[in-house]
């Protein structure tokens, strides 16, 4: 039988590593317009929004790799339900009509990733090791 557990360090950092693209791709849609405008984004962006855009850029390349990912996935999880509850949920009740069921999908992977923690291929986990083989010597 395959022994799935063996996997679980690997499979939490693709998740991690993809998720963390994914929302980067969202704060540069906001701030550079990069892959492609978001339809009716007022120019200059407000504060709010260029807030949001650059916590969802550092943000999400720091827990793409691996670094202080329990603190940025906090912030993070912490953005996308201020989004979620500010600008989808007074449109509809529900997530689907309301455009929020990304903010919500973001904010529980990230709050997953604050009690996970980074998993393997990460920075993260680099320094781990290295604390614990000091501690050892």
């Amino acid at each position: 039988m395959l022994d799935l557990e063996t996997w679980s360090p690997r499979v939490l950092a693709a998740l991690r590593i993809i998720t963390a693209l994914l929302f980067i791709e969202h704060g540069l849609m906001k701030l550079i317009a990069f892959p492609a405008a978001i339809p009716g984004l007022p120019s200059p962006l407000p504060a709010i929004m260029l807030v949001a855009a650059l916590i969802e850029i550092i943000g999400g390349a720091l827990i793409a790799v691996g670094l202080f990912t329990r603190g940025a996935a906090f912030i993070c999880s912490g953005e996308m339900a201020a989004a979620y509850f500010m600008f989808h949920a007074p449109q509809n009740f529900w997530p689907a009509v309301n455009q929020g069921d990304a903010a919500i999908l973001y904010c529980f992977v990230f709050l997953y990733l604050v009690f996970a923690g980074a998993g393997a291929w990460s920075i993260d986990g680099v320094w781990s090791g290295s604390r614990q083989r000091l501690a050892r010597a």
